[in-house]
């Protein structure tokens, strides 16, 4: 039990009251005898989480209500923080059942608005709230209102001073822990979300000591209203040191049980591990069979010493299909679609058939349109739990400017998580290529090339599609030889990514990314034009068109047009300053460069540069991008600007 010591300004007496901690929510709430309602009671007046005035029907004796929120002479932060903790405010189109649905939301009204208080500090705060003008504190329990009318709820929120930090004790079986460590240290942040983050951190230090029983033995928070402080004591027992025991699974149906304990991977025997529990939870979502994973020790040892684990988890969906489009000014539209399975014999192995269509738009042939079809298919597990297995069948026609091609490919390979940062993947592929532009491939050569593309990634950033911070780096190498003219080269290319939050809410990112590649052990005109290095686009240097960056010839059949020939180097650099300006918009000032050069080393003479301002829309599955470009040193035939669209970030 957490408990408060506190000045109630309203009685001008010294009154003790209870604290109810929520480790998942990371609040504190106030526990007011006379004024709490079971939260069961909000469902059985028909309140509900979601709908609108439609479901009124749905709702015994529907009763309507407005809200006036004074939240006095608060900061911006700490008023929008109320704001938004407020139920009554969010909810105020929907209705809620009777006179007892009124009062119940209000009291609850008023622990939320605490809870939110108590986050910023602000023990003194008062929350007042009226239902047609008489207070909740003087209610009855089976009040009535009139009912005929919008009943109005007024909440006076007083927020009162922010509170430190004033004597912190932490003791019990904590070993060479130091509470400032955590940054429980006198004048220091009194925040509960500080408090239960820290409470947390020295629970994290204890368990990572291989203790799975550690726990918080006692708790007390005494606030000082005299001195606007708060005492803070906290007791651990810390257990001791066990094994992991045996995995249970429980919630499986289509997906092999045996088959999630062995990706778990939570190896018996070995000493207990928080991170190892992280570990397994993430390993198990990321085989995109279940929509929900729990891993987590049981509150007791095993007769033997050892700690057992509980897997709980819920099937999702296994079989899957959607559309998308793409829409730019210099490439065109496009569409694809897809059809998968994600537990097609039972152990998470993935089938996904794909097809696409693009340059709509941009070509008035059909016959000129670039076409893709892919056959793909995943086996987790293989050869260990950090492992997966893939095999591709790939078809490919596409006509960018640079050259004609179909082609036909098929690979197999294995990616390796080394650690969950480190990932090592090789395949072995066979494609055949029939490159029919004249000008990048005299007399019509056709190519049947086996390669073992290689690729290392070191990923650290918080997020994939839109991260805050981290950085993430690429080593790539493909070896490549050519059955039919026996010409041999190897192909190398390094990228790299970094994210800055430049503030503390994540809300401005400063991003970075370079990259450059080569081609060794060939002439140019013994490279596949399609395996050559090109520059320019939505993906690379936005302003300018597809692979429109880099050496380029005359094109015969169009003259005053040009056709990029590719090279054996390149490199790219980009910049953007990402700035959310609400919850759901921001905008990207970005700056790309990037050049292309028949050399084995890019050697810088012609490079090319274009800028622009993109929007972002943030949505649950990834940011929805729309970027504008120009092109800062554009040459004759290149676009005069460029507009692309896409899903997540540019890089």
């Amino acid at each position: 039990m957490l408990c408060c010591v506190a000045d109630v300004r309203r009685a001008g007496a010294v009154a003790r009251v209870a604290l109810r901690l929520s480790l998942a929510a990371g609040v504190l709430g106030m526990a007011a005898a006379a004024t709490i309602v079971p939260a069961q009671a909000f469902e059985l007046f028909g309140m509900k989480l979601f709908g609108g005035k439609d479901e009124d029907a749905d709702i015994a004796d529907p009763v309507r209500y407005t809200v006036n929120l004074d939240l006095g002479r608060t900061d911006d932060s700490l008023h929008g923080k109320l704001r938004k903790a407020s139920t009554l405010v969010a909810d105020e189109d929907r209705p809620v059942s009777g006179s007892l649905g009124i009062l119940a939301k209000a009291r609850n009204e008023r622990e939320l608005l605490v809870a939110a208080l108590y986050e910023e500090a602000r023990y003194d705060g008062t929350v007042e709230i009226a239902i047609d003008g008489r207070s909740i504190d003087e209610l009855e329990p089976d009040a009535q209102f009139d009912t005929s009318r919008p009943v109005p709820i007024t909440v006076t929120v007083d927020a009162g001073e922010r509170f430190t930090l004033g004597d912190v004790v932490v003791s019990g079986d904590v070993g060479g822990v130091q509470p400032e460590q955590f940054g429980l240290v006198t004048g220091g942040d009194a925040s509960s979300t500080a408090i239960l983050r820290a409470e947390n951190q020295i629970l994290r230090a204890l368990k990572k000591e291989g203790r799975p029983l550690a726990a918080v033995a006692e708790r007390e928070v005494i606030a000082d209203h005299a001195t606007k402080t708060l005492d803070l004591m906290m007791v651990f027992a810390s257990g001791p040191i066990a094994p992991f025991g045996d995995t249970s699974v429980e919630g499986t149906e289509a997906v092999d049980a045996e088959f999630t304990a062995y990706m778990a991977d939570i190896e018996r025997g070995k000493t207990y591990s928080p991170e190892d529990i992280d570990d397994a939870r993430e390993r198990l979502l990321a085989l995109g069979v279940f929509d929900s994973v729990t891993v987590k020790e049981r509150d007791a040892l095993d007769p033997d010493g050892s700690i057992p684990v509980d897997v709980q988890v819920s099937e999702r969906k296994f079989r899957f299909f959607g559309v998308g489009a793409t829409l730019s000014s210099t490439d065109g539209a496009g569409i694809e679609g897809y059809w998968g399975h994600r537990n097609l014999f039972g152990r998470a192995e993935k089938l996904r058939i794909e097809g696409s269509v693009s340059r709509i738009g941009e070509t008035g042939d059909y016959k000129d349109l670039d076409y893709k079809a892919a056959l793909l298919f995943e086996k987790p597990g293989l050869v260990g739990p950090a492992s997966k297995f893939t095999y591709d069948i790939k078809l490919v026609s596409e006509h960018p400017d640079a050259y004609d091609r179909l082609s036909f490919s098929t690979g197999a390979g294995i990616s390796y998580e080394i650690t969950k940062q480190q990932t090592l993947s090789g395949q072995l592929r066979v494609e055949y290529t029939d490159i029919s532009y004249e000008p990048l491939n005299p007399g019509g050569r056709k190519y049947l090339l086996v390669s073992t593309p290689i690729e290392y990634v070191y990923d650290t950033r918080d997020n994939k599609l839109n991260p805050k911070k981290g950085w993430r780096a690429l080593a790539f190498a493909e070896p490549t030889y050519d059955a039919y003219s026996g010409a041999a080269f190897v192909k190398l290319r390094g990228e790299g990514s970094a994210y800055k939050a430049l503030d503390g809410d994540g809300r401005i990112v400063a991003a970075g990314r370079v990259a450059a590649g080569s081609i060794v052990g060939a002439a140019l005109d013994d490279i596949p034009a399609d395996r050559r290095f090109y520059s320019g686009g939505g993906g690379s240097v936005r302003g300018y068109g597809y692979q429109a960056i880099g050496p380029r010839i005359p094109d015969p059949a169009n003259p005053g047009e040009f056709v990029p020939t590719g090279g054996r180097s390149y490199a790219e650099a980009s910049a953007e300053l990402r700035v959310q300006v609400t919850e759901s918009f921001g905008v990207v000032p970005f700056v790309d460069a990037g050049t292309v050069s028949e050399d084995h080393f890019p050697d810088f003479d012609d490079v090319r540069v274009g800028a622009g301002v993109g929007v972002r829309y943030i949505t649950p599955f990834g940011p929805l991008r729309v970027d504008a470009a120009v092109p800062l040193n554009r040459r004759p035939g290149d676009a005069s600007f460029g507009i692309y669209a896409g899903i997540g970030q540019a890089f």
